[in-house]
């Protein structure tokens, strides 16, 4: 709060505050200081004739002249950034002569004092009396438009709000005719009072006194207290009170009349004493008690900080909520942080594994090139061995004198020699390297270096938690619609929609698919289901929304369903919405409801439209795979009543019994009583019980149904209360 008890101009807290048009304050002392004197001719706002365009004044210090004649009256002359203490006081005492002085009676006086500002092209404000304001034309905003200002006539000073920077224009008077800014005086009077009012035995931070001991003249709290002014000894004599702020009440008193301000003039929105009351300027004005009128707008301005408060206590908590979610990122950054270190380490060795593979594949075709190449040169140095001992044995023979005797063996020796040769040319000659010096592999690196290139962050963690809209959500008969909004800043593949069983037991995937909306059918009657959603994607799946709870109507409402009746050849002819239906063949035709109980107690009746015909009309319920084509009863899947004119059956299964006297005519009303917490059917006769309790021992799904053929027209009427039975 300190911030708003502050002068906008020396930083200081307020003495002797005014306040300015713009509802805006300053301290007397420093409106003082930064009024300049109005030179007629000149742009508006120029201390003798030089401002820059725009309205905002400059301030010469030099050549600022005194107002009201009294010390501390210096409109300027006083050094800049002197604190204004020493003439606070004396500048409101001479507030309200100098404004007496520069207000006459008459009324177009008033006008010279007067303020223009941007927005709103030209005010009176009045001096420290109750006079009204006045508006003065708007001509001057064309001057305002070319970049100078038109002053009000009899305007000798102005001053520019520092906040704001709006023109305010005076007369003779200047800043002296602002009203005092009671209310920040007073505000600032009792600050001061509890910043006074501290111990003085604290030697750090000392806290706000409890006591004061009249005799020491000292203020103590209570720790201090207790060390340095025990209730003991010579000082137990002491007399120790509350401290007694320095803040006193004041009264408002009417500047021009001396008078308690006890009226509040609606008109002018401004105090007025008795006096001025009764002066012609208020007599056709609004008047108001000012106790009225003050608590009137506490107790809106109340109203609004509770308001206000309830932000401002909404903004604390989600503050706190970033300085938690502040520390959940720096545990979240940390933890990845450890994660991507431990991925980027296996990334590591897993690169070191696959060189290790690489090189252990290097050394292996080394060890095989050397071990063909070995081979192949024993291979060579076999045949050379063979050959130079079949050269040596020739050169031998070669040596013989006897004749006969190399003639024995030359033929095999050239023939030896010769195949030696051709063998040679193949084998040696013309033979190569089996394998290569040369290591004919590269590693291929590309795709693993584009790879590690690209190794970047991708959003795929699981999604955030889907909000649910309450405002789309909705219940209706037995079915409910549940809508959601997608979760923020999250990647969503779909949802999953689940839902409890109604009363409050485990929860059922009802739905999943991308939709943000879900209507699920086939609900319990009168039952409170509670829905959540959940977002996934190929990262996992998100947290469950908050829970949402959807009631189901407490009565039915439905119609005739031409669909699960047999739709369009089942001969059956259904209007008014398919609540009436008809039939042209003398072959029985069931008519099925549109929707299917299996718990609750719900009760429909049947109108009678036209009954012209001998024919037995039934009327029960039936599972959906009933046979559509028989009389209703007739089969396993149904449980009816048939009547005609006169009495009535119950039937199941083909085996009818326990007849009822009593039948129908056209306007017979017949009413349908299934009772599934009990699980019984039972039927009414314009609205008398049709015997005692039908069928017993229901369990399932069972459907609205009826039987008819030509002659007869029903209408159905839903939405009933069920019928108290005193059997059961």
């Amino acid at each position: 709060m300190e911030d708003e008890l502050r002068c906008p101009t020396c930083k200081q807290l307020y003495a002797n505050p005014v306040l300015l048009p713009c509802f805006h304050a300053l301290c007397l002392g420093c409106a003082l200081d930064i009024q300049t004197p109005y030179t007629p001719g000149g742009p508006a706002g120029t201390a003798n004739g030089g401002v820059a365009p725009g309205g905002v004044s400059a301030v010469n210090g030099q050549q600022g002249t005194g107002v009201g004649g009294g010390p501390g009256g210096a409109a300027g002359g006083g050094a800049p950034g002197t604190r204004h203490s020493s003439h606070s006081s004396a500048a409101s005492t001479a507030s309200s002569a100098t404004g007496s002085e520069s207000v006459t009676s008459d009324q177009d006086q008033s006008d010279k004092v007067s303020i223009f500002s941007e927005a709103d092209s030209g005010v009176v404000c009045c001096s420290n009396t109750s006079r009204p304001v006045s508006y003065a034309g708007t001509g001057q905003l064309q001057g305002l438009l070319q970049g100078s200002v038109v002053a009000p006539p009899g305007a000798a000073y102005c001053l520019t709000c520092p906040l704001c920077r709006k023109l305010v224009f005076f007369d003779d008077g200047g800043v002296r005719n602002l009203p005092t800014y009671r209310a920040m005086e007073a505000i600032v009077d009792r600050f001061c009072a509890r910043e006074a009012l501290r111990c003085q035995m604290c030697e750090t931070d000392p806290k706000v006194a409890s006591l004061i001991c009249e005799q020491c003249e000292i203020r103590y709290c209570d720790q201090c207290r207790e060390l340095c002014h025990p209730a003991r000894g010579p000082l137990a004599k002491h007399t120790l009170v509350k401290p007694r702020g320095a803040a006193q009440a004041r009264e408002s008193v009417c500047g021009e009349h001396e008078e308690t301000l006890s009226q509040y003039c609606l008109n002018c929105k401004m105090p007025a004493c008795g006096q001025c009351i009764g002066e012609q300027r208020h007599q056709t004005h609004d008047v108001q008690s000012i106790n009225v009128t003050c608590k009137a707008q506490k107790t809106e301005l109340s109203h609004n900080l509770q308001q206000l408060s309830e932000k401002a206590r909404s903004t604390t908590e989600f503050i706190q909520r970033l300085k938690g979610m502040s520390d959940k990122v720096t545990e979240s950054c940390i933890e990845f942080e450890r994660l991507v270190h431990a991925q980027c380490e296996a990334l590591i060795q897993a690169i070191h594994d696959r060189r290790e593979y690489l090189l252990e594949a290097i050394r292996m075709d080394k060890d095989t090139k050397i071990r063909i190449l070995k081979d192949q040169q024993s291979n060579c140095t076999g045949k050379l061995q063979q050959t130079t001992g079949l050269i040596q044995f020739c050169i031998e023979a070669l040596k013989e004198t006897d004749s006969a005797a190399f003639l024995q063996v030359g033929s095999m020796l050239i023939n030896r020699v010769a195949n030696t040769d051709m063998t040679w040319h193949q084998e040696v000659t013309n033979a190569a390297p089996r394998v290569s010096p040369i290591v004919d592999l590269t590693l291929d690196d590309a795709a693993l270096a584009r790879a590690i290139d690209n190794l970047n962050f991708i959003q795929m963690k699981a999604p955030m938690t889907p909000t649910i809209l309450p405002t789309d959500c909705s219940a209706e008969n037995n079915s409910v619609t549940v809508a959601w909004q997608p979760p923020n800043h999250s990647f969503v593949e779909g949802y999953v929609l689940e839902l409890d069983d109604g009363s409050g037991g485990e929860f059922r995937e009802v739905y999943c698919g991308k939709e943000t909306i879900c209507t699920v059918d086939g609900l319990h009657f009168n039952s409170m289901y509670n829905a959540r959603v959940k977002a996934f994607n190929s990262a996992g799946e998100g947290e469950y929304s908050e829970l949402i709870g959807l009631q189901t109507a407490e009565v039915a409402w439905f119609t005739f369903d031409p669909v699960l009746s047999g739709g369009a050849g089942s001969g059956l002819i259904f209007s008014k919405n398919n609540a009436t239906v008809s039939v042209e063949g003398w072959e029985h035709r069931v008519a099925l409801g549109s929707v299917g109980f299996s718990r609750g107690v719900h009760y429909w009746e049947f109108t009678i439209d036209n009954y012209t015909a001998d024919t037995d009309p039934a009327f029960g319920v039936a599972r959906i795979d009933v046979a559509r084509n028989k009389m209703l009863g007739k089969d396993e899947k149904s449980f009816a009543m048939y009547i005609d004119r006169q009495r009535s059956w119950f039937q199941h299964n083909s085996i009818h019994e326990r007849r009822v006297e009593g039948g129908i005519t056209t306007g017979s009303t017949i009413g349908v009583l299934l009772d599934l917490e009990r699980h019984t059917l039972s039927f009414l006769v314009n609205e008398m019980p049709q015997g005692s309790v039908a069928f017993r021992d229901l369990y399932g799904v069972f459907y609205p149904a009826v039987s008819i053929n030509r002659g007869v027209t029903l209408t159905m009427h839903t939405a009933l209360d069920a019928p108290k039975m005193d059997y059961f």
